[in-house]
C-alpha cells in the first residue's frame, strides 16, 4: 500500500502530464486553425474576424473607396476570361485585357486572400495607357482557379512561368513579357525568377512588398502581429503545411531563387508596411544577382506605395520599360 506522500506525488505528476497533454491539443488547435487561415480555400469564419490583427492594419475608409471604385472599374472593362492547365494539372483562371499598339506585356500576380481587380485595379489604367497588354491571373486555390491550398508562392511561381508558356502559345507576338506581382503575388514572381521553366522572352520582373518566405511571413505575423511565440511551434506549422502541399515552408525562397536569376528586378516598398516589413524587401534586393533596382516610398502601407507616390511608382516604371523592352 503507497503511502500517502507517494500517492500525492503520483497524483501530482498524473496532474501535471494531464495539463500539459491538455496544453498540447489546445496549441495544435490553435496551429491548425491559423494554418487553415494561412493555407486553405476556403478561410475559417473564427479568424477570419481578427484578420485586421493578422495583418496589423486597417485601410482608411476613404481610401478603400478609392480601391473598390478602381476595382468595379476594372471588372467593367476586362471581358476575355482565359484558362489553363498549370504543370500540376491544377485549372487555372485568368482575364485578358490587351491594349492598342502594345508594346509588352504584363503577367499579374494578385496577393493573399485577395483578387486581380483588387489589387490591379488601381494601376492597371497607367500600365494600359503606356502601352501593356495584362494578363490579370487568378492564384491557385483563390477566386476561380481550382485548387485547395495556397503555398505562398512555392507553386504559384511555376503557375507564373505556365501562364508565360500559355502566352506564346496562344496570344503569340514578338512583345517582351514582365512578370508584376503585389504581396504574395510579388513573392510569386520573385520565386519564378531563378526557374529553369521562365520563357525566354521574359524581359523583367516588378514586384511590390513581397516576402522573402512562407516562414519568414509566417513568423513575422505570429510574433510582431499576434504575439505569440513562433519557433517553439515551427515543428507543427512544419508538419501542417507539409501536409496539405507536400513541402516544406522554407523549401522555395525568394533569396534563393534571385540567387539564380537573369532578368532585371524593380523592387518596390513602403516604409511603413505592418503587414511585409520592408527589410524582407532589403534581402531580396541583396540576394538579386542580376540587374536591379529598388524603390521604396517613406510612409506607405502594405500595398500603398502606388497611391502614397503615384508619380515617382510611375516614373519608376516607365524608365524599367524603356531601359529593358
Amino acid at each position: 500500500m503507497l503511502s500517502d506522500k507517494t500517492e500525492k506525488k503520483i497524483f501530482g505528476v498524473t496532474g501535471a502530464l494531464a495539463l500539459m497533454g491538455g496544453a498540447a491539443v489546445m496549441t495544435y488547435k490553435t496551429l491548425n486553425l491559423l494554418m487553415k487561415e494561412a493555407m486553405d480555400r476556403d478561410e475559417p469564419e473564427a479568424v477570419s474576424r481578427m484578420k485586421d490583427k493578422l495583418e496589423g492594419y486597417v485601410i482608411d475608409p476613404e481610401l478603400l473607396a478609392t480601391l473598390m471604385n478602381a476595382k468595379a472599374d476594372l471588372e467593367s472593362k476586362v471581358t476575355e476570361t482565359v484558362e489553363m492547365e498549370s504543370f500540376d494539372g491544377t485549372h487555372l483562371v485568368a482575364h485578358w485585357y490587351p491594349a492598342e499598339n502594345a508594346k509588352r506585356t504584363l503577367i499579374c500576380m494578385h496577393g493573399w486572400r485577395s483578387s486581380w481587380s483588387s489589387d490591379f485595379g488601381i494601376i492597371a489604367p497607367f500600365w494600359h495607357d503606356c502601352g501593356c497588354n495584362l494578363l490579370l491571373c487568378e492564384q491557385r486555390a483563390q477566386g476561380g482557379s481550382d485548387g485547395e491550398h495556397m503555398s505562398f508562392g512555392m507553386m504559384e511561381c511555376r503557375d507564373c512561368a505556365a501562364w508565360g508558356h500559355w502566352l506564346n502559345v496562344n496570344k503569340p507576338s514578338v512583345l517582351p513579357l514582365y512578370l508584376a506581382g503585389v504581396s504574395m503575388g510579388a513573392t510569386t514572381v520573385l520565386m519564378a525568377s531563378g526557374l529553369e521553366e521562365l520563357p525566354e522572352n521574359v524581359h523583367g520582373i516588378l514586384a511590390d512588398c513581397g516576402f522573402t518566405s512562407p516562414d519568414a511571413i509566417w513568423k513575422h505575423v505570429m510574433q510582431d502581429n499576434l504575439k505569440l511565440l513562433y519557433s517553439p511551434q515551427r515543428p507543427i506549422i512544419e508538419a501542417l503545411c507539409k501536409q496539405r502541399i507536400n513541402m516544406e515552408a522554407d523549401e522555395w525562397t525568394a533569396p534563393r531563387s534571385l540567387a539564380r536569376c537573369k532578368v532585371p528586378v524593380i523592387f518596390a516598398h513602403g516604409t511603413d508596411d505592418s503587414f511585409v516589413p520592408v527589410e524582407m524587401t532589403y534581402e531580396n534586393y541583396k540576394a538579386c544577382a542580376s540587374e536591379k533596382r529598388l524603390f521604396v516610398v517613406p510612409g506607405a502601407d502594405h500595398g500603398m506605395s502606388y497611391l502614397v507616390d503615384r508619380k515617382g511608382y510611375e516614373e519608376n516604371n516607365l524608365r524599367f520599360f524603356r531601359d529593358y523592352d
